[in-house]
């Protein structure tokens, strides 16, 4: 294997020139397979000849850009990967989801699925609508996971609106976190199909796993964490715009949800269709439409839903003829 390095003249570049959570530099190494390590202020690259000349390449390209403008888009990445054909191809988003224990890894199962992963690869806030068992929230909780184990993030927060459906908390017995705990038992099944329950309570333990209702992230800011908003169309506007600006440096977000399972009152807009639709276009900002395609549940899940399904776009015509 042969070694080719690049050295800086300003170290305070390498970080941008990387981008956030390595992104910049995950995108090239994939796409290129050439590997990079950084010693001071030098990058060395390993690989084959042709290899190191295209990561070189390419480095070199987005350094330019990057002393002419001080900063570095993601579309920017994107177009000079493309200009010089290394862009990855339709479908390469395909790549298992690595969880770094016991060699265990999630591996998405759909087109929808794969372009789900690669959307939260490739931004900082994903918004992700899909009917139930299409994996919103697995895949998003061994996403967070895999940035947890590669050291991308230091924390990860669960978080679900208590929103009640048809039922009323105030009957239920116990304390408020008593009263809270069935709305956010999901999340902590989602963790503990991907970990083992030793292991999750022991990131709860420490702090490391933070499971918590929607309305405890008021005046909180999170860094270098991986957050996950649940069941996000039962958010009022209000409630998102508290949420999403919770967004601290290295953080992500993700934000999933069913915009047919709605239990907020009658006349109240969701705050997730608002926010999809407010902040569409943003760079950085992602939205994906998962289906009845990508439900990976029982077979009769989907049969389910197809039939729901059928009969409000049959009731929607009707009020419409």
């Amino acid at each position: 294997m042969n070694e080719a390095s690049l050295a800086f003249s300003r170290p305070e570049q390498i970080p941008l020139l990387f981008g956030a959570q390595d992104r910049y530099l995950r995108q090239v190494r994939e796409v290129v397979g050439v590997s990079v390590t950084l010693r001071g202020d030098e990058v060395r690259l390993h690989g084959t000849d042709e290899q190191i000349q295209r990561g070189l390449a390419i480095f070199t390209e987005l350094l330019a850009i990057l002393e002419k403008r001080g900063e570095l888009l993601e579309s920017e990445v994107k177009g000079v990967l493309v200009g010089r054909g290394t862009a990855p191809q339709s479908g390469a988003a395909s790549e298992p989801i690595d969880l770094l224990e016991k060699a265990r890894r999630v591996v998405p199962k759909t087109a929808g699925q794969k372009d789900y992963v690669q959307a939260i690869r490739d931004n900082d806030l994903v918004f992700c609508v899909g009917p139930a068992g299409s994996g919103k929230t697995y895949l998003a909780v061994a996403m967070a996971v895999n940035a947890l184990r590669q050291e991308q993030v230091r924390k990860i927060v669960l978080v679900r609106p208590a929103v009640e459906a048809g039922e009323r908390l105030g009957f239920l017995p116990g304390d408020l976190l008593a009263k809270v705990n069935p709305f956010l038992r999901p999340l902590l099944d989602a963790m503990s199909e991907i970990l083992d329950y030793e292991q999750v309570k022991r990131y709860m333990e420490r702090d490391v796993v933070e499971i918590v209702p929607l309305a405890f992230m008021r005046g909180r800011t999170l860094n270098n964490t991986f957050i996950i908003l649940d069941e996000g169309q039962n958010t009022t506007v209000t409630q998102m715009k508290m949420f999403l600006t919770r967004l601290g440096n290295g953080s992500r977000i993700v934000v999933t949800g069913d915009t047919t399972q709605s239990d907020l009152p009658v006349g109240t807009t969701s705050g997730l269709l608002d926010a999809i639709e407010r902040l569409g276009g943003i760079e950085g900002i992602a939205h994906v439409k998962l289906t009845g395609h990508d439900i990976v549940r029982h077979r009769l899940v989907r049969e389910i839903v197809k039939a729901y399904d059928e009969d409000t776009n049959h009731r929607v015509k009707m009020r419409r003829g």
